[in-house]
């Protein structure tokens, strides 16, 4: 069995072919299946990298993709869209294709990005669900009433709006203004976004959004598509247009020989690692679960001890893709982030779809902050607390007793309210948190501690945003990035880079072999136990803080 651009060269002229029809991945592949998986779907890093060699490749004459699916993040999206406008910039065409995007259903992140292209091209059947932008947030206070639950909570400050999930029947002003402001800040991309690809200003770009969604032939008379054509008919046109004798090649066999040809003519190229966190933050190891992914400190800290101790390391890119999680967790992976420093590797935080509360905790230390304009970021600020559930469990007719030592040996149990000795207790502990919090981003971001107050309080910014406020350095994707590394290593612009992923796995982890660790074993089997513990009546009976509860997410 041959590999598509393994068995023989590539001759021009070459049309790049993108399959976007399914959201991109920004997670590392874990295992060979996993990693099998990815050659027929490249990652996010994978697309940007293969666009930017097409756009210097001379055999490469144009770019065709298929858009129906190719973000679910903001910050993907728009990844994907400065990938495309470098290719662009090189002079080359690129087309898109969709056979619809949604069917009767929203899809204007996938139009966000198909704006990025040179054309668009729709099936006749196909819809543009090009419907605007919105925020739902559920809350639960009223069912928690009825389950006779009781929500004993509390935050660092006013904008930390987790707990409001728990306590409030809708948004507080502060709540309100938060989400809001993001809505907003997405909003004035995607209408810029209209404005630069379809040649209209911004009232027209704002009023295409709101006569959404169109049927194909609709969105042809208003400008938002090109051309309606099958696939086929849109890459035979393309392949045509390229030039005679055009092929096609997938951006996957492009990619293969791409990494084929730099491993039998390698040039010099400086390496630099890169580190992934992905996840909620936890103690313990990173882990991949049906449902996400779960970012380990001791598997970040790992990450950048091999940096430190590799002598062909020469900077850390940090890859942070996280809603936040433990303090602590959050605390360990930070001081590995300094200690690189120390050691002499500058280190980059390159920030995914979201990287707020211990997301945003865990770059404090490095030398530059880079965040997409849609990212999520800051959440300054923790909440804390249990939920008491003795109500529920009496309606259940579930009792308990119980013996201990200590006068606040109970005090995170779910069978009792917490005394107000326990309740002071706890708002040292969020005080605590928070003005740690707030040093780090005063000491990390050279900002006054009052101003950081100022931006804190739990809020959360966009990128954009967050980039006006001095909490992070630049805005864009890893090509940014890797710009940041070149400009603090000394390097010239355009100097080559090898990125090599750390920690390095062992062989068993490499081959999926590992067995988990008896503490790991025994989550597993509990698993079904699930709905127990979020109601907090858990099988093992400790007596310890719900594990949401002590969260700066």
């Amino acid at each position: 069995m041959r590999l598509p651009g393994w068995s023989r060269p590539l001759r021009p002229p070459l049309v790049l072919a993108a399959d976007l029809s399914r959201p991109v991945s920004d997670e590392p592949a874990a295992s060979p299946l996993a990693r099998l998986m990815a050659a027929r779907h490249p990652s996010l890093r994978d697309l940007v990298d293969t666009l930017a060699e097409a756009a210097d490749d001379d055999r490469v004459r144009a770019l065709v993709a298929r858009v129906d699916r190719p973000a679910e993040t903001w910050a993907h999206a728009e990844e994907l869209r400065g990938a495309v406008a470098a290719f662009r910039r090189s002079g080359k065409r690129a087309v898109a294709h969709a056979q619809s995007f949604g069917e009767a259903g929203d899809a204007t992140l996938a139009y966000y990005v198909a704006a990025a292209f040179d054309e668009i091209h729709l099936q006749p059947t196909g819809d543009v669900g090009l419907v605007g932008l919105a925020a739902e947030v559920p809350f639960v206070a009223e069912l928690l009433d009825k389950l006779d639950v009781e929500p004993q909570v509390d935050r660092r400050h006013e904008y930390k709006n987790a707990a409001n999930l728990l306590t409030e029947r809708g948004f507080t002003d502060a709540h309100r203004e938060a989400v809001d402001r993001i809505v907003a800040s997405h909003h004035e991309q995607l209408v810029a976004a209209i404005v630069a690809g379809r040649g209209v200003d911004g009232q027209q770009a704002a009023a295409l959004i709101d006569r959404g969604p169109l049927a194909a032939a609709d969105a042809r008379t208003a400008g938002l598509v090109d051309r309606l054509a099958y696939r086929d008919q849109t890459v035979t046109d393309t392949k045509a247009a390229a030039g005679p004798g055009a092929r096609l090649v997938t951006s996957q066999a492009y990619g293969s020989t791409r990494r084929r040809r730099r491993t039998l003519r390698p040039r010099r190229a400086t390496t630099v690692a890169l580190v992934h966190g992905h996840g909620g933050i936890q103690v313990g190891r990173s882990r991949r679960w049906p449902l996400g992914a779960t970012m380990g400190a001791d598997t970040v800290v790992l990450g950048f001890q091999q940096a430190i101790r590799d002598r062909r390391v020469r900077a850390v890119l940090f890859r942070v893709d996280s809603p936040g999680g433990s303090a602590v967790a959050s605390d360990a992976i930070w001081r590995a982030v300094v200690r690189a420093r120390q050691a002499g590797k500058p280190v980059v935080v390159s920030m995914g779809s979201v990287a707020g509360s211990g997301g945003y905790w865990v770059s404090l230390g490095a030398d530059r902050i880079v965040a997409a304009p849609g990212t999520i970021t800051g959440s300054i600020g923790v909440v804390a607390g249990k939920l008491v559930t003795s109500g529920l469990r009496q309606r259940l007719g579930v009792t308990a007793d119980e013996a201990h030592r200590g006068a606040n040996a109970l005090m995170f149990s779910s069978n009792q309210r917490f005394t107000e000795a326990q309740w002071e207790r706890m708002q040292g502990f969020l005080d605590r948190v928070y003005d740690d919090f707030v040093d780090r981003v005063a000491q990390g971001r050279d900002l006054t501690r009052e101003r950081v107050h100022e931006l804190a309080r739990g809020r959360v910014w966009t990128g954009a945003d967050a980039a006006e406020r001095g909490l992070v350095d630049d805005l864009g994707g890893y090509p940014q990035a890797l710009a940041a590394v070149r400009d603090l290593l000394g390097l010239d612009p355009a100097a080559r880079l090898r990125l090599r992923v750390l920690p390095r796995q062992s062989l068993p982890e490499r081959l999926g072999l590992r067995q988990p660790p008896p503490e790991e074993a025994r989550a597993l089997a509990a698993a079904a136990g699930a709905g127990l513990r979020l109601a907090g009546l858990r099988e093992d009976g400790a007596a310890r803080m719900p594990e949401w509860a002590t969260r700066l997410g």
